[in-house]
């Protein structure tokens, strides 16, 4: 398990700190989401738990050990696969592999088979001798990580790794990364896409001005405690309607609802029907990530 305690972090000159008191606790053997807009943290968070800046307030530890002493004993025990392609474009896949196994302090037969294990893991098999600046968006994202596995960490940091692929791409990242923690590794899952850390985070954070806003199981973070109704209609719902319901717009014939009970939804959808209006999508009781992140940082997911 990786503990977070009281983490603080502020820049040389920087008026406000990076991080103010950070604490999660992320369990061994899965994909954890950590959220926040941009400017909130995250990156620093990741520099620290890297080894990229070091921790001047608070404490972080790996299954017990500080992380000195995790990567003095362990130096391969945390990878970063960065937002940015982290190989050079020059050179084969197979070359980069190679370069960057060595930099790990592999070599012989167990070189070898790290690297096999990352190409088959990658499925990068028939691009092994193409140039890296010749791979297209997704084949680089797969470097990438098949970089960030070749020394099999406990703790692997991926951030945005899905940045500027085609969607079979994603789709064939988002599995082989939900595929890890079977083998033993923890992942820390940055992005800005809501829709993929819901489908591959059992346990999301999100941070914000440096600050934990909310922290816990997914499961628990979308369900809501009031009798929230999230409706879409044929067409628009008639405005004494909306009144007698306080509904929101929120978009083209999307409405948001914060009923008295459950037990009004019935009346709802009598009147609604009775207005010739037909329900296209109703959601009764849950957010979704995005409404869940959008509340608590009140910004837009790209600002």
């Amino acid at each position: 398990m990786l503990h977070i305690d009281g983490v603080a972090y502020r820049y040389r000159d920087a008026a406000t700190p990076a991080l103010q008191g950070v604490s999660l606790q992320v369990p061994a053997g899965g994909v954890y989401g950590l959220l926040g807009p941009n400017g909130a943290g995250k990156t620093t968070l990741i520099s620290l738990l890297a080894g990229l800046l070091t921790t001047r307030e608070g404490e972080i530890r790996l299954d017990g050990q500080t992380l000195s002493a995790v990567r003095a004993a362990e130096p391969r025990a945390i990878a970063l696969v960065p937002q940015d392609y982290a190989f050079y474009p020059m050179l084969s896949v197979g070359e980069n592999l190679r370069f960057f196994g060595g930099a790990l302090g592999l070599n012989g037969s167990l070189l070898k088979t790290q690297i096999d294990s990352a190409i088959t893991f990658t499925r990068l098999e028939q691009v092994v001798a193409k140039r890296a600046e010749q791979l297209s968006g997704g084949l680089r994202r797969r470097l990438n990580l098949a970089i960030g596995l070749l020394g099999q960490p406990r703790l692997l940091l991926l951030d945005e790794p899905t940045v500027g692929v085609d969607p079979q791409s994603r789709h064939f990242l988002l599995d082989s990364i939900a595929a890890l923690p079977a083998a033993g590794t923890t992942v820390i899952y940055t992005s800005h896409y809501m829709e993929e850390v819901e489908a591959i985070c059992p346990r999301v954070a999100i941070i914000d001005q440096g600050k934990v806003l909310i922290e816990g199981a997914l499961s628990d973070i979308l369900q809501t405690p009031e009798p929230r109704l999230d409706i879409a209609l044929d067409r628009a719902m008639p405005d004494d309607i909306a009144r007698q319901h306080g509904a929101v717009g929120e978009g083209e014939n999307r409405y948001r609802l914060d009923l008295a009970s459950a037990s009004a939804l019935p009346r709802l959808l009598d009147q609604l029907a009775a207005a010739g209006c037909g329900v296209r999508q109703l959601n009764l009781g849950q957010h979704n990530l995005e409404q869940v992140f959008m509340r608590l940082t009140r910004r837009s997911l790209r600002d």
